[in-house]
């Protein structure tokens, strides 16, 4: 017979199968309309966002170069991509010139990043019609401009030997506009209002691969392989 040892085999069935039972809870939709997996993201996703406004301190940041004049020339993929960057920088105050793909932007450059921080709060506070009102285009394809644009100035800024002023737009790019497109239309939380949950979460996830680890470990006792120290050979 398979089994040599009953009592480790069927401690071992009755955890894989409540682990099943577990798992296929977890892909049903009983949280709230999602199932367990779309519920832990979403709430991580709300969490995150409570601990990801940095819009204050990027504020500060940019005060510090404005009144600074800066003059790049950027290229873009189409000519259609760069009538549409250059309409948003117009917009923040800089001067552009375009010639098919290619753009001269310049001005100041603070005055501009605050444009670009103002749009990113509207966007992290979930309000996109703010954006598309002020530019008559969807919020999210507004940021994506603004993302594309800057990541081009940073690199010409620090061609230019111009350190500060590419490290400020890098922090408008990863702690305003990133954030803000990607946490869009998700409602911020805080961690420490939620600390219980999250716990919660923590220590099923990690119990819950201990479980079936543990199934595993009592069926093959059960059927007779289990791991034991080897004994030392002693030398005649």
């Amino acid at each position: 017979m398979l089994v040599k040892s009953k009592k480790p085999f069927t401690v071992g069935v009755f955890f894989a199968l409540s682990f099943l039972v577990v798992l296929f809870l977890i892909f049903s939709p009983v949280f709230k309309g999602k199932n367990g997996l779309q519920f832990a993201d979403d709430s991580f996703n709300r969490l995150s966002k409570g601990s990801s406004y940095f819009i204050p301190k990027v504020s500060k940041s940019v005060e510090k170069v404005t009144g600074r004049d800066f003059s790049v020339g950027i290229k873009l993929d189409t000519a259609e991509e760069a009538a549409e960057t250059a309409r948003l920088f117009t917009a923040a105050g800089a001067s552009v010139e375009q010639k098919e793909a290619e753009l001269r932007i310049s001005g100041d450059l603070g005055g501009t990043l605050q444009r670009v921080v103002g749009d990113s709060d509207s966007m992290f506070r979930n309000d996109g019609e703010a954006i598309s009102g002020r530019y008559a285009s969807d919020e999210k394809k507004v940021m994506k401009t603004w993302w594309t644009a800057l990541s081009k100035v940073e690199k010409k800024l620090k061609k230019n030997k111009q350190v500060q002023e590419a490290n400020v737009v890098s922090e408008v790019m990863k702690k305003a506009v990133e954030p803000a497109y990607n946490f869009y239309r998700v409602e911020g939380e805080r961690v420490v209002d939620h600390a219980g949950m999250l716990s919660g979460l923590l220590i099923f996830y990690v119990a819950y691969t201990m479980w079936w680890g543990y199934a595993i470990f009592y069926m093959f006792e059960g059927v007779g392989l289990s791991m034991k120290k080897a004994k030392v050979k002693k030398e005649a």
